[in-house]
C-alpha cells in the first residue's frame, strides 16, 4: 500500500489510533546518496503489520515494519540507520546505493 502524500499516511494513522489500534510512525529524517523517498516521507504501521506510505522501497520497508512492531511492543522509539552499497542495491530492489535515517515511534 503506497500513498502519494504524507497527509494520507497521517490520516490513516489517525484512523487506526481512533479505532484503539496500536500504531507506529516511521519518518525519513535524513538521506545520503540515492534515496527513492525524500526527508519527511512517512510509513505508518499498525499492530497487525498493515502499513501505508513509503520510506524507501524494496526490503528496507520490510525491515522498518519489523522494527515498528518492536517499537509498539516495548514503547521505545528508535532511529534506524539503513545503508545500501551500489553493489548490494539491485539485490534489495533499489536502483543504486544510498543511505537513509528513519525515526520510528509508537503513536497512541
Amino acid at each position: 500500500m503506497k500513498a502519494e502524500h504524507s497527509s494520507d499516511e497521517l490520516a490513516r494513522l489517525r484512523e487506526w489510533v481512533q479505532s484503539d489500534r496500536k500504531a507506529a510512525l516511521a519518518t525519513v529524517i535524513n538521506t545520503w546518496g540515492s534515496s527513492p523517498r525524500p526527508v519527511g516521507s512517512h510509513l505508518v504501521i499498525n499492530d497487525k503489520g498493515e502499513f501505508w506510505g513509503s520510506v524507501s522501497g524494496g526490503c528496507i520497508e520490510g525491515a522498518v515494519v519489523a522494527e515498528a512492531l518492536e517499537v509498539m511492543t516495548d514503547g521505545k522509539p528508535r532511529i534506524l540507520d539503513i545503508g545500501v552499497s551500489d553493489e548490494e542495491a539491485w539485490d534489495v530492489g533499489l536502483s543504486c546505493g544510498g543511505a537513509i535515517k528513519v525515526y520510528v515511534e509508537c503513536v497512541q
